[in-house]
């Protein structure tokens, strides 16, 4: 038939994201689902999309980006972990983190090629992979469970730096190294993670950079919650490990930083090599992304870095963190730890659920909350433990809003 979709694409359905959100739209529910901002950007940010489209910065960007905001990442590269970058040849500016994740799919993936992900993952990662015609290596991030022990494995192969305690969510080092072994050409990495909130401790990360070595294996890291870390907990990029710079790119964006993305504004930076193969797909894919909102974006790099926005910014969705885990903990839904992002995920199950879409689709329609089912970040959702992962990048009376509604779980019967 003549409509007949490619098979690349034939077996996608409409995005988790999109569904519950409209749901939600269509029931008047609180949004807790999607995870982007309902408050505005920082004045100085948007400022600066306003100053550049005065300025008449409106035509097509260099392909690789603009100046002003690839010599702003790289000059923050050089000010927090200490490498100098070249601006010119290792970063390439791109339509959000998720094209750059595309095309890396696309220009280090051939057909039959093979590629790591961590499970659950951000629902691009694996699409991604198909597209390139290569298929994934799933690696399961396990929930916290209380006192669990360490597998034989676990013992065998896991340093006693590394060991984990019961509250985190972790993977075993032995399914990882197992997936080495099937040689993939290389790991989707994403810390701080989405959707669970995991940071990846120093120790874990020297373990994977430990086998990206030895079997000689890129990786492609998600950073974009780099700044949304709490408790004392330390964000490491991956390419500033020993021997990982050369075979590591690592991709953000302005989008969750600043509270901006609908801008989708993003970035790899990584070796020359590297960078010159994901332009080769960028250049077809979307060539160049929004003048006035790069030179925003590199303005708002420069300007964080005097202004103390970024110590607000993290106080700020700490409270907001602190009231969520509060208010679902107070409705009766044990909440898992989460150390990063702006997602914090719930235990359904003491409410008697096992299929965590079902959950968020009654949450929506009959309680007026919209979460989104963690079983929609796993390639094969059986596999998954029944969770709701709740957004709390939201203003403070949209949280207590939802609180007000959540407090209705206690007598609703569910």
């Amino acid at each position: 038939m003549t409509d007949r979709p490619a098979r690349r694409v034939a077996g996608f359905g409409t995005t988790i994201f999109t569904e519950m959100s409209a749901l939600a739209l269509q029931h008047s529910a609180v949004n807790l689902g999607q995870g982007f901002p309902d408050f505005a950007g920082p004045a100085f940010v948007k400022q600066a999309a306003a100053d550049a489209i005065a300025a008449d910065l409106n035509q097509y960007a260099p392909m690789a980006g603009t100046p002003r905001l690839r010599r702003a990442v790289a000059e923050q590269w050089r000010r927090e972990h200490g490498r100098e970058i070249d601006w010119l040849s290792e970063v390439s500016v791109t339509s959000g983190a998720t094209e750059a994740l595309c095309d890396a799919a696309l220009a280090f993936l051939d057909p039959g090629d093979r590629a790591i992900v961590f499970e659950p993952a951000y629902d691009a990662y694996v699409p991604d992979i198909t597209m390139a015609g290569a298929q994934p290596i799933v690696v399961q991030l396990y929930p916290p469970t209380k006192g669990e022990e360490l597998t034989t494995n676990e013992q065998r192969n896991l340093s006693a730096s590394v060991i984990r305690s019961s509250s985190a969510w972790h993977f075993d080092p032995a399914e990882l190294r197992a997936a080495f072994e099937q040689r993939p050409r290389l790991i989707l990495l994403n810390t701080p993670h989405n959707p669970t909130g995991k940071v990846y401790t120093r120790a874990e990360l020297e373990l994977i950079a430990g086998l990206c070595q030895e079997f000689d294996v890129l990786a492609i890291t998600d950073e974009v919650y780099d700044r949304l870390v709490y408790d004392g907990t330390a964000h490491v990029p991956l390419a500033t490990l020993p021997g990982m710079w050369e075979r590591t790119l690592t991709l953000n964006s302005v989008g969750k930083t600043f509270s901006v993305t609908g801008w989708k504004i993003g970035w790899a930076v990584g070796p020359a090599a590297l960078n010159t193969a994901l332009r080769q797909a960028h250049q077809w894919v979307t060539f160049a992304t929004a003048t006035p909102f790069q030179e925003a974006a590199g303005a708002a790099i420069e300007l964080s870095a005097a202004n103390g926005y970024y110590g607000q910014m993290r106080a700020e969705y700490a409270e907001r963190r602190a009231l969520l885990r509060s208010i679902l903990e107070a409705a009766g839904l044990p909440t898992l730890p989460a150390e990063g992002s702006y997602f914090i995920s719930a235990d359904i199950g003491v409410l008697g659920y096992t299929d965590d879409r079902a959950f968020c689709r009654w949450l929506t329609t009959e309680i007026g909350v919209a979460a989104i089912p963690t079983s929609a970040f796993y390639s094969d959702p059986a596999t998954a433990t029944p969770l709701a992962r709740f957004c709390f990048a939201k203003k403070l009376e949209t949280l207590h809003a939802a609180g007000e509604r959540l407090a209705r779980l206690r007598t609703a019967g569910a």
